[in-house]
């Protein structure tokens, strides 16, 4: 069969300027389809939300898919599926129905396929269910559904549960996602897809794309396992590789900071399998934005088969940074061996941070039982010309008091923080010690009031 499937994965959708992502390269190859006769159940979706674009392109590419595995087993000159392999089509929305069984001819098979007619909800349950029961229990073939869907489930009973149990027959699953409008539950497909889902799950926001994915699958399918099988994989000039876990199968390198190279003597030869290669990158870039992750991918093998890897984004938040101050300049000290101790004049240091707090009370005169009352403190810094200066704002609320009467209220411990590096004061060098003028003002008014405006209604 060659290789069935590929994909790459990003373990994140969105990361900070400065924050890192691990990336999964996958993999999945199985022996040919000649020597290793195969039953597939092509599992269509046809629910309302194919009408029109997306169905025309799904039967494109099913029948391509059904053309492609007649090449390969021998059969397109009859018409047939040959070399034992068998296609059958199964059809869903509101129930599923089985349009053919397994069986090899060719225009049958078409015919299913460009018969099928869009309308109703997404029954994903019984799509497996009746693609199940395509599959002859004695037969030696190998046995793998292809299920197609552009929406999630939306009827019927939980499908994840259908699934498992046809992976525990020894059913190998596929899953094709279209981005439609019900859209596609990716978490779901890969539930259902066959170990490792990033191998086995292929999804595209576009339509038109359908037609190469089912042609891919198809190819990939007919050929052997993969043999001397290269990978070099480059990330863009925002990323930087970190590190690189040991692969499932083969080795590893990396090259420099953007480019690694993945190496596997053979794949899927004589059974089929996967192999997962994940490594690490950190974004170096200064700007925000969704972004590519890798620049380029190459894939190549003795046998010529042909792999497309998708290209997932990240999306790159970089707020404003702000470093007030430096670090300091480290003074270099050398401890002999055999000392205990060393004494070390560590030259001059300064006090950073140079600043005031200005902390004030106030007292709110005659405030009344039961009044809140909004209270602003505004304060500006004074230069030698009479100039003024805003140095900070601050309002609140001063909750209501419960006395019989009307009375003052203090309000303490009012912060304001004025640095150094702010100072108009006068002086000539600005410095710890300097005087500085200030203006403190308050403004306050009772917020709770009886006061109705003609015909108003009161809102709380």
């Amino acid at each position: 069969m060659g290789i069935t499937n590929s994909n790459k994965v990003l373990s994140a959708d969105r990361i900070d300027c400065d924050g890192s992502l691990k990336v999964t390269l996958a993999l999945t190859a199985a022996p040919d389809i000649v020597t290793n006769p195969t039953d597939i159940a092509l599992v269509l979706d046809r629910s309302g939300s194919m009408t029109g674009t997306p169905l025309a392109n799904m039967k494109t590419g099913a029948k391509t898919f059904i053309d492609i595995i007649s090449q390969s087993t021998g059969g397109q000159p009859s018409g047939e599926i040959g070399s034992g392999s068998h296609i059958g089509i199964v059809s869903f929305s509101d129930t599923a129905t089985q349009n053919t069984q397994m069986i090899t001819s060719v225009d049958t098979l078409k015919n299913a396929v460009d018969g099928l007619v869009a309308g109703g909800s997404t029954n994903h349950a019984d799509a497996f269910t009746k693609a199940i029961a395509l599959f002859d229990p004695n037969s030696s073939n190998a046995k793998v559904i292809v299920m197609f869907t552009d929406g999630k489930t939306t009827t019927g009973a939980p499908p994840a549960p259908v699934a498992a149990a046809a992976r525990a027959q020894g059913i190998v699953i596929y899953c094709i996602g279209l981005l439609g409008s019900d859209g596609v539950d990716v978490n779901a497909l890969n539930n259902w897809a066959t170990d490792p889902a990033a191998t086995h799950v292929a999804v595209t926001p576009d339509a038109s794309e359908l037609e190469e994915l089912f042609a891919e699958l198809a190819a990939n399918i007919s050929k052997t396992g993969a043999t001397n099988i290269v990978i070099d994989e480059v990330v863009t000039s925002d990323f930087s590789i970190t590190s690189i876990l040991t692969p499932s199968v083969g080795s590893a390198t990396m090259l420099n900071s953007t480019s690694l190279r993945w190496s596997i003597s053979e794949l899927g030869v004589s059974a089929p399998e996967s192999a997962t290669l994940e490594f690490f990158v950190h974004h170096v870039g200064q700007t925000p934005g969704t972004k590519l992750v890798n620049a380029s991918i190459t894939y190549t093998d003795t046998e010529g088969n042909v792999v497309d890897f998708p290209d997932p984004t990240v999306s790159v938040e970089c707020d404003v940074v702000v470093n007030p101050e430096p670090c300091p300049v480290p003074v270099d000290l050398t401890v002999n061996s055999c000392s205990d101790a060393v004494v070390v004049d560590m030259g001059d240091t300064s006090l950073e941070s140079l600043g005031r707090i200005i902390q004030m009370d106030v007292t709110i005169k005659n405030v009344c039982p039961g009044k809140r009352v909004a209270l602003a403190a505004i304060l500006t810094e004074v230069d030698e010309n009479g100039m003024e200066y805003q140095r900070g704002m601050k309002a609140m609320t001063i909750p209501a008091h419960n006395a019989s009467t009307c009375r003052d209220v203090l309000v303490k411990c009012i912060k304001f923080v004025v640095p150094e590096d702010l100072d108009v004061s006068g002086a000539s060098t600005q410095a710890m010690c300097n005087s500085r003028n200030f203006k403190a003002r308050f403004i306050a008014h009772t917020i709770d009031t009886d006061f109705r405006c003609c015909e108003s209604v009161l809102t709380l």
